[in-house]
């Protein structure tokens, strides 16, 4: 008798351990995922400063779940269109989303 209720307790352990495995395996990829956004919005900032068309400008680029949301204001559509351009050729930027003013 003693024997099974040792096999129980062994079987519920290792099912807990999966388990916990599991939550942490959760918890590394959210974490990855942000550091990932920063990292993103990072080099788009940076591509931006290097762009001559656009660097003099105040832009600022925020990143979640890989989409880059550019904000700022520019003095026409041509030089929005060269910030989404840029931003979309940062590696990881899934998708690029303009709340960009213009006022010339």
């Amino acid at each position: 008798m003693a024997v099974s209720m040792g096999l129980g307790c062994s079987f519920r352990l290792q099912a807990e351990v999966l388990l916990l495995v599991f939550l942490l395996a959760g918890c590394g990829a959210a974490t990855y995922g942000t550091k990932d956004d920063a990292t993103i919005a990072t080099r788009v900032k940076i591509a931006l400063l290097n762009d001559p068309q656009v660097g003099p400008l105040r832009l600022d680029a925020r990143t979640s779940q890989g989409v880059v949301t550019l904000t700022g204001t520019v003095q026409s559509q041509a030089q929005a269109d060269t910030a989404l351009a840029v931003a979309r050729r940062v590696p990881g930027a899934r998708s690029v989303k303009s709340e960009l003013k213009i006022a010339p």
